[in-house]
């Protein structure tokens, strides 16, 4: 093979299935981010009551939680791109309906709220086949860099989403609902048009055995069981976010805008060395590299706690979102590559509680720290419990420490037998 066609194999943008599939995360992305600003805001101006908002995220978390293993195993049982088409199309009409009714004036909060519940479970239902799909759209030794690539789009729809939709939402809550129903229908079309190709599934019928599936074989394996704990027990204890308005207010001393631009910090980090990572293959010593990128985390989630200046703190937090986003793309290709086709849907939807409940939790379990300790002490106690963890997990996972590459010997034979 010569060195152009080399070059042109190894190039992302040369896969046309990851392409369409990256435009399909990108769209959904954008247009979810700007869903999110349209709804508390419409739902907010037409109660005034803070009880409706918390009725938002109840209704987006019961499907996440318990239509999560579900989930994982109609992505084993079904072919995964027509789940995903399902559950776009779902949650396409489902703002279509909420774009006709605030166009007619005919909204109002349980209509708002159940529109919100379907996409909800439609999302749920969706995600473990999307995830799923990745690994056949690509080599394996481009799997991390096309993991980090759809976590590029993640966090440009986390920055820029809510921005847009609120610039938007000055023309009225319609034009929202108007531009999300667009950038939605652009991922229906993409999925329809996207070529990907699974061995049929062997069906077999739901039962408690085969929905926790995932979890016994994340246990089995004890690479796949480090990466996921590590990254549970980290955000669990590193959890700052929902601090971030006590700093501000009581510690930086900065208003709204400075609270803007600590929330903002993380994701930036993360965009940039997504960005990287992207067009960088890790080759050697992931594993060492994970426990560093987590380690660092934790070092700067303590950095944070100590700092009295807007500069410190801000490069404090753009530190752990692009810590975070190094062990997020090792751990997302590790579990893909390590786990059989027929049993990624269960064991990424498995991933996905674990990071679900360790966001939720973390966040809590700060709050209630901070509360009994002071937010200085909390955000301390948490940097230091981060850099405890890696070292207790460096002892119990020795394997995973001196883990040298994403790939498995086999699944290297196997790239390089068809690439032959």
């Amino acid at each position: 093979m010569s060195s152009s066609v080399a070059r042109r194999a190894d190039a992302l943008l040369h896969h046309r299935a990851f392409v369409a599939f990256w435009l399909v995360r990108t769209g959904s992305g954008f247009g979810f981010q700007m869903l999110s600003i349209v709804v508390g805001w419409q739902i907010y101006s037409l109660t005034g009551k803070a009880f409706y908002l918390g009725l938002i995220g109840l209704v987006q978390f019961l499907p996440s939680v318990l239509l999560a293993l579900p989930a994982g195993h109609i992505a084993d049982q079904f072919d995964r791109r027509r789940i995903v088409l399902c559950g776009q199309l779902v949650e396409w009409l489902a703002i279509v309906a909420l774009t006709v009714l605030t166009f007619m004036h005919h909204s109002n909060v349980f209509v708002i709220l159940s529109l919100v519940f379907i996409i909800s479970v439609a999302k749920v239902i969706e995600a473990p086949a999307l995830q799923s799909m990745l690994p056949a759209l690509v080599p394996s030794r481009l799997l991390a860099r096309a993991t980090a690539a759809s976590a590029v789009s993640g966090q440009a729809a986390m920055i820029a989403g809510p921005a847009l939709g609120g610039f938007l939402y000055t023309l009225g809550a319609g034009s929202v609902y108007l531009a999300a129903g667009g950038l939605y229908l652009v991922s229906v079309i993409m999925v329809s048009r996207m070529r990907y190709e699974q061995a049929p599934p062997v069906r077999v019928p739901a039962s408690l055995a085969t929905l926790f599936a995932g979890v016994r074989f994340i246990r089995a394996r004890p690479d796949v069981l480090g990466v996921i704990s590590l990254d549970l027990f980290a955000v669990l204890l590193g959890g700052a976010t929902a601090l971030l308005p006590i700093f501000a207010s009581d510690i930086l001393h900065t208003g709204p805008v400075g609270l803007g631009l600590l929330r903002a910090a993380p994701a930036v980090g993360a965009l940039l060395v997504g960005f990287w990572l992207s067009r960088h293959s890790l080759q050697r010593h992931v594993g060492m590299i994970m426990f560093i990128a987590v380690a660092g985390f934790g070092a700067a989630i303590l950095v944070f706690a100590l700092s009295a200046t807007i500069w410190l703190s801000l490069l404090a937090l753009l530190a752990t979102g692009a810590f975070d986003m190094v062990s997020m793309v090792i751990r997302g290709a590790l579990v893909q590559l390590d786990t059989p086709d027929d049993m990624r849907g269960r064991v990424n939807a498995v991933n996905a509680i674990f990071i679900n409940t360790s966001n939720q939790l973390g966040e809590f379990e700060s709050g209630m720290m901070a509360a009994w300790l002071g937010a200085v002490p909390a955000a301390m106690l948490g940097g230091i419990g981060t850099l405890v963890v890696v070292g207790v997990w460096m002892v119990l996972f020795p394997n995973l420490r001196r883990r040298q590459r994403l790939e498995s010997d086999t699944t290297t034979e196997k790239d390089t037998a068809t690439t032959v």
